[in-house]
């Protein structure tokens, strides 16, 4: 793929997460000549708009490409060594481009939070992928990179101090300010309605092991209700995205042969806080169905630059070996998670494909099982998160 006339291909450039891609690209990437980029969706005039607001260089390429139109996606994968897509919700258009590039062997990363859809890719590309050498890397954004990350790395310093990795790690989110965006909203629907007329999807959205076909491990946590963890005095409530994060971490695990072990446990929760006042905003958090109801945000609608430079997020991570040994870390980004960070760290994760994660073959994979190491180094580097020891 050397050859190929682009690096990326941000596809879906002119939707408001897209746009953000490209103005992190036109931005971070300003002085590197060597990083080849284009845009595309379905409208150039639209594009060309854009590029001029980002402060783009106006010679920056359009590609014409449309979800209606398989053979203009297929076309647009043939020029690139990586594409990267911010349309969705993907179970409705994400296919024909998954398929275009497993059979063209173009590296693909996209921001997926859609388990059933990600088990249906999964069964039907991976195969074909790891024939053309595409690498398929799925859930490249706040889901679920800072915790499947997080994870690997608590993992590594607990293999540094104790010798073994750890047989539980507990994922807290400690803080957050930020709103979800309207892609979230759409795939969660997506997801729902697909689940009303498919009975199996419900099955599979339960299932911790959604993502490892073949292997299913012993009981995991429970994370569905509000509780009081004894060991801390604080309150915990349901986490919204803990169903597609804990599939991803537990893919890793299974992707990478489990070096976290066979019994591996996780659970992922948010912290409200302690006594009454914590356990009240715990019942909150629990029955709160925003991003179901009409107010939930829409695709192509976001927050303002200040409410993106203004958001944060903060994730705790407690691990215990076997034997009883404790560690804790953690995992915080500098914008709000839902788009501000999101579309560095997606970009980041492409331009990790391309230039460093070379010894990753073809297939369908997490962005840890294809570049942990590598990844963690440049979103340290390069897009505002931080991985340390408390």
């Amino acid at each position: 793929m050397a050859s190929r006339e682009f690096d990326l291909i941000i596809y879906g450039a002119s939707g408001y997460t897209g746009r953000l891609v490209a103005e992190y690209l036109a931005t971070r990437y300003k002085g590197d000549t060597a990083l080849k980029w284009a845009v595309a969706g379905r409208s150039a005039g639209k594009l060309k708009e854009i590029l001029g607001e980002i402060s783009a260089p106006a010679t920056t390429p359009i590609v014409a490409a449309d979800a209606a139109d398989p053979s203009s996606l297929k076309a647009m994968a043939a020029r690139a060594r990586c594409v990267i897509t911010t349309v969705g919700p993907y179970q409705l258009y994400g296919e024909p481009l998954v398929a275009s590039c497993a059979d063209v062997g173009t590296d693909y990363v996209d921001l997926c939070g859609e388990p059933n859809w990600m088990r249906l890719m999964i069964e039907k590309y991976d195969a074909s992928a790891k024939k053309s050498g595409a690498r398929i890397v799925l859930s490249c954004g706040f889901d679920s990179i800072p915790f499947d990350l997080g994870v690997w790395f608590t993992q590594e310093e607990a293999k540094k101090e104790f010798g073994a990795p750890c047989r539980e790690v507990k994922g807290r989110v400690r803080g957050m300010k930020g709103k979800f965006s309207g892609g979230t909203a759409a795939s969660l629907k997506a997801t729902m309605a697909a689940a009303f007329k498919d009975s199996s999807v419900i099955e599979l959205l339960k299932s911790p092991f959604a993502l490892t076909p073949g292997f299913v491990d012993a009981d995991q946590p429970s994370m569905s209700k509000p509780m009081l963890d004894e060991a801390t005095g604080v309150w915990l409530a349901p986490f919204v995205m803990a169903p597609i994060n804990t599939k991803n971490v537990h893919r890793s695990n299974f992707l990478m042969h489990h070096p976290y072990g066979k019994d591996f446990l996780y659970s992922e929760m948010m912290m409200t806080g302690k006594g009454e006042q914590g356990e009240a905003m715990a019942k909150a958090v629990a029955a709160d169905n925003s991003l179901m109801g009409d107010d939930a945000p829409k695709p192509g609608e976001g927050p303002t630059k200040e409410e993106r430079d203004t958001g944060f997020y903060d994730i705790l991570f407690v691990g215990e070996t076997a034997r009883g040994e404790k560690i804790r870390t953690h995992c915080k980004g500098d914008k709000d998670p839902g788009y501000g960070s999101t579309s560095k760290m997606i970009a980041e994760a492409a331009i990790c494909l391309v230039r460093e994660a070379t010894d990753a073959k073809g297939g369908v994979w997490t962005p840890v099982a294809a570049m942990a190491a590598p990844l963690l180094k440049r979103l340290q580097a390069n897009a505002g998160l931080t991985f340390g020891r408390e």
